[in-house]
């Protein structure tokens, strides 16, 4: 027990952190519809404005599809980065990709989100400053975080890099249809690992997983961190703009 105390802290702080993503990611598409719709008091016209306010994350979104089904050798359909409804909810953009194995799908699903990941962190380290942010909040100090946020957005041309950031960080996590495959590849893992543990592999398997673990939560918080900082101003702006219009209008958003 003592051996898997670490690894299960860090599974913990992995969730927690993509819990955080996955909230930041349904609250600003659904408050960001809403001030859309406020301003045009049109549902269309309020789908498109909302749609190319994340264009530029769409498009890499669906590009990474692209090149992910060409790298493992799947056909695709034409690229569409057009906003359509689909049942009840809004399709930013698609790839029709040909059906293949559960791994090359898998990997086709996650692209956007490696890809995306790897812009975001990018733009961090090399803008933002994002790591010394990160550690000043892992260390609680709330003061040297909050500078080091105040001072990324000094940097030049900051607003253009922070508007690229929140883009694509809230258009990278995959969709449903992305991640179909994913279960079906973590029952193979999961078999492969009991089949190393019956075998007596139990101490290498720890060891490695728990390497792996290290490094992937470094990587995950990094990545949440960075999108999530940057998303702070534009989700203030949001909220205020929200319930400014509500005011004028006299009318009240209610989210379902």
């Amino acid at each position: 027990m003592n051996v898997l105390t670490p690894v299960l802290l860090l599974l913990a702080e992995l969730f927690v952190v993509l819990g955080l993503l996955l909230w930041a990611d349904r609250w600003l598409h659904r408050h960001l519809q809403g001030v859309m719709y406020l301003l045009s008091n049109d549902e269309e016209i309020a789908i498109w404005l909302y749609a190319i306010i994340l264009l530029p994350g769409v498009v890499l979104h669906e590009v990474s599809h692209a090149l992910a089904a060409a790298i493992v050798g799947v056909k695709i359909g034409r690229i569409n980065i057009l906003p359509r409804r689909v049942g009840k909810r809004i399709q930013l953009g698609f790839v029709p990709v040909q059906q293949t194995d559960f791994l090359r799908a898998s990997f086709i699903g996650a692209a956007p989100l490696l890809c995306g990941g790897l812009a975001v962190v990018a733009l961090g380290y090399k803008v933002f400053g994002a790591p010394e942010v990160i550690a000043a909040l892992a260390a609680q100090d709330w003061g040297a975080a909050l500078q080091g946020l105040a001072a990324a957005f000094q940097a030049p041309d900051a607003w253009i890099w922070a508007y690229l950031v929140f883009a694509i960080g809230n258009t990278m996590l995959p969709s449903s249809s992305d991640i179909y495959a994913w279960p079906f590849v973590g029952f193979v893992v999961l078999v492969l690992m009991s089949l190393v543990l019956l075998f007596g592999g139990g101490a290498l398997l720890i060891d490695g997983l728990g390497q792996f673990l290290t490094v992937a939560v470094r990587w995950v918080v990094l990545l949440g961190g960075c999108t999530l900082l940057i998303d702070l101003p534009f989700f203030a702006l949001i909220f205020l703009a929200q319930k400014a219009l509500e005011h004028i209008k006299g009318v009240r958003l209610e989210y379902r």
